[in-house]
């Protein structure tokens, strides 16, 4: 049970909502809001791990670390919060806490720090594969990526070709693309597929806490550093680790990195003996990384060390018919997620997927899937039920939708597969999509508003709105 219960220490509403997936995951998922709730569920459930807010009316996050730090057994303690800054991450790290994030929660962050499953127990909202069609079947259990272009044939060929190797390998490609999708493929069909995938975001941490989080900090190493800590290359001994966004890590710390591919050793922040390791490395970018070298933001040496075997993977829009399998693929995927029946599209629909642009890539047309499935009821699916644009968010489509979802028997989208009856209006529904976006972009409401097909002005007037609802966002 300990490796299938999560615990949040948190209030209700800013974490249950992510319940859904981690029960479509197979896990257990646990609410506390004062210390001795806590500590009575970490008692009773022994759960893997804890997520705990840094400020809560009667709890102390401070005094809840120092107790886990005197308890044998105690399970690791991740924080997170809405607004957090450098110096409260460096106070929790130091006082203990296995990680500090930034909200949301979202699957994708926790799926990586869980122990490892099988993929068939993954959710169903994880990332789909790059492109699909039937394919002869492959080992148990391995992430399948099948593409009926010619751009995504030639990658998958050349990962086929590599995937049983140790050689390090360099995924380029526009956000969105699929990279970790890519680098999970490798994972899963070498003979380090029964050993830890552990992924880490290089852009999301400065760098004296990326150092500690790859390569861990001894006891003692800096004021409040009461334990060890096992950096993320430790961890990932014996299978493979995924340095995503690799182009945003500090000069420094890329010397750091390289002694690591070379040498495979490393020591630990304030340690005195070497590690050694066996781990494969993949990394990630969605930069030009050779004119990173020659602007001087990248060591030509740890590019070459990185880029033994290239995997530049395809935008959308390059990729022919594969938007239009793709978006079948998600429609199907979302409709029996939220049990509707079949969708079709029309032909107009399909002329206009297969002539948009696709900046956010298969991300974004994953979210207008979901997007168009929750607006269009019965069907079939229409070019307005992708609300793409400003200038079609006009009553008229409005009214068009609410006579759709009226003539399918509901009168807006469930939020969840739970309340795939339930009833909500045209307002609401916007307002879950508008949230959806800037969970799926962590934040980020340039790239929300890219996603949504809306001015960056329109998404923070809504924004405002809601937070005159009393809505934190």
């Amino acid at each position: 049970m300990s490796a299938k219960t999560l615990l949040f220490i948190a209030e209700p509403q800013s974490v249950t909502s992510i319940f859904p997936t981690l029960q479509a995951a197979g896990l257990q998922a646990g609410l506390a809001d004062n210390l001795n709730g806590a500590l009575g569920f970490i008692k009773k459930s022994n759960p893997c791990l804890v997520f705990c807010r840094p400020k809560l009316q009667g709890f102390d996050a401070k005094a809840f670390l120092r107790q886990a730090a005197e308890t044998e057994g105690f399970p690791p303690v991740i924080i997170f919060t809405a607004a957090g800054s450098a110096e409260q991450a460096t106070e929790f790290l130091q006082m203990g806490a296995r990680d500090y994030w930034i909200e949301p929660l979202v699957w994708d962050k926790i799926k990586v720090i869980l122990p490892e499953d099988e993929p068939e127990d993954e959710p169903e909202d994880e990332p789909a594969p790059v492109a699909l069609k039937p394919a002869a079947p492959q080992q148990p259990g391995r992430f399948q990526i099948i593409g009926r272009h010619e751009a995504v044939l030639r990658v998958l060929a050349l990962a086929k070709q590599v995937a049983g190797s140790k050689a390090t390998v360099l995924i380029s490609g526009e956000s969105g693309t699929g990279k970790e999708m890519f680098a999970r493929y490798l994972h899963h069909n070498s003979d380090r597929a029964d050993k830890p995938f552990i992924a880490i975001n290089c852009a999301a941490l400065p760098e004296h806490l990326l150092e500690s989080e790859l390569f861990g900090h001894e006891k003692g190493a800096f004021t409040g550093a009461i334990n060890r800590k096992l950096g993320k290359f430790e961890l990932a001994d014996g299978g493979t680790i995924l340095l995503d966004e690799i182009t945003e890590m500090d000069l420094g710390l890329q010397a750091k990195l390289l002694r690591v591919l070379q040498e495979s050793e490393f020591d630990r922040v304030g340690g005195v003996e070497t590690v050694n390791i066996d781990v494969r490395v993949l990394a990630t970018t969605n930069r030009n990384i050779e004119a990173t070298v020659r602007e001087g933001k990248f060591r030509q040496d740890l590019f070459y060390r990185l880029n033994v075997i290239p995997l530049a993977l395809p935008a959308l829009k390059d990729r022919g018919d594969d938007v239009i399998t793709l978006a079948e693929y998600f429609v199907n995927k979302f409709t029996a997620a939220y049990g509707l029946g079949q969708l079709a599209f029309t032909d107009d629909a399909k002329k206009w997927l297969a002539g948009y642009d696709w900046p956010g890539n298969v991300r974004e047309l994953q979210n207008l899937m979901e997007r168009a499935v929750l607006l269009a009821g019965q069907g079939p699916i229409q070019t307005r039920h992708f609300l793409m644009g400003d200038e079609q968010w006009t009553p008229d489509d409005l009214s068009a939708i609410d006579a759709d979802q009226q003539a399918a028997g509901q009168a807006a989208p469930p939020s969840t597969p739970d309340e795939a009856l339930s009833v909500m209006p045209i307002h609401e529904m916007e307002k879950r999509l508008i949230l959806k976006s800037l969970e799926e972009t962590t934040g980020n409401r340039t790239r929300a508003a890219e996603l949504l097909g809306i001015s960056v002005r329109t998404l923070r007037n809504k924004l405002n709105e809601y937070k005159k609802q009393g809505l934190d966002v």
